[in-house]
């Protein structure tokens, strides 16, 4: 039997929300949600679209892994294709490192590591009508 599994959030741990919140929300153009007045640790959530959230979190200490490369743990999202240009002037001036693909694939493609915590993003390319 075969079960679809819809992303409801990813979780970043980071020693500093508001930097790292700050990052993703000028590169992707994501906007903030509204948090629990419960929690117990600084966070933000960001709105990704179709119901996905990304959950940025304060965790003392907080150290990303060694293992962040392609071939190794990294964060994968699709974006539109048509703004690959505008979003790697958006990633560099904010300083992030863009990273070229180890592999070749038959679609487009690029990673880049996040300047406030280092994590490895993947950014997929996708059309107007995909």
């Amino acid at each position: 039997m075969s079960v679809t599994l819809l992303l409801a959030h990813l979780t970043l741990p980071t020693r500093d929300v508001e930097r790292t919140a700050a990052f993703l929300e000028r590169a992707f153009r994501l906007s903030r949600l509204a948090v629990p007045d419960n929690s117990p640790v600084d966070l933000v959530w960001l709105d990704m679209g179709g119901g996905q959230q990304l959950h940025v979190l304060h965790v003392d200490g907080f150290e990303v892994s060694a293992f962040e490369q392609e071939l190794g743990r990294h964060i994968a999202f699709n974006h539109q294709e048509a703004d690959f240009g505008g979003l790697k002037q958006r990633l560099t001036a904010q300083g992030a490192t863009l990273i070229s693909p180890e592999r070749s694939t038959p679609y487009d493609r690029f990673f880049f590591r996040e300047p406030v915590n280092g994590y490895v993003f993947e950014v997929i390319g996708v059309g107007a009508g995909q």
